[in-house]
């Protein structure tokens, strides 16, 4: 990264090393503090696609170190080394939930999703769904993956869940949602969806 002319196999060349990311999950990203080096010309689109420079990069591998060595500072994605941070740009969510795993039922149902960077979550207290209302597409889910590092649900994922939905009491009001581990997650009050 200290390279920024390189292109990101080679200006990364040995990160893998360096963090000890192989199939272990992410980097200790919390541990380190490093000198913040700027921004560079990298951006993770709302579908999830990694750019450097303006360009697509194809390689999963790739895509899967830069992921396991995102943080987010404040307001601020950044990547982190033991030696450096730098920030780069994202659209919406740092990752998308691209499938959905449904084990058990009732009390017992667990709801597990993949990333576009194979990382799972399965929602519960740590790893929370939240809903927000989108500019066009009514409502728009997301999982927490770690920290405070998010997946945008895929379209087609929030229609199982609608799927999957329950009224509860939450809060004093009823609410349509789901449940996993558990936990409810309120998607919308009833009174909101009576009449559609």
């Amino acid at each position: 990264m200290a390279d920024r002319a390189k292109p990101p196999e080679q200006a990364l060349r040995g990160l893998a090393e360096a963090t000890g990311r192989g199939k272990r999950g992410p980097a200790p990203v919390h541990l380190w503090d490093p000198p913040d080096c700027g921004d560079i010309d990298m951006r993770i689109a709302a579908d999830g696609t990694w750019f450097y420079c303006g360009s697509p990069i194809g390689r999963l591998p790739l895509v899967q170190l830069f992921a396991s060595i995102l943080r987010k500072d404040g307001d601020r994605y950044v990547l982190v080394t033991p030696v450096e941070k730098v920030g780069l740009k994202v659209d919406d969510a740092p990752f998308l939930a691209v499938e959905l795993k449904v084990e058990g039922e009732g009390a017992d149902i667990g709801l597990t999703f993949r990333t576009n960077v194979d990382d799972t979550a399965t929602a519960d207290d740590q790893h929370p769904l939240r809903f927000e209302h989108g500019a066009a597409e009514g409502l728009k889910p997301y999982v927490r993956v770690r920290d405070n590092l998010w997946a945008l649900v895929k379209r087609a994922l929030y229609y199982d869940l609608v799927a999957l939905g329950t009224t509860e009491t939450w809060r004093d009001e009823a609410w349509f949602g789901v449940r996993s581990r558990g936990v409810f997650f309120p998607m919308c009050r009833i009174s909101e969806i009576e009449g559609l």
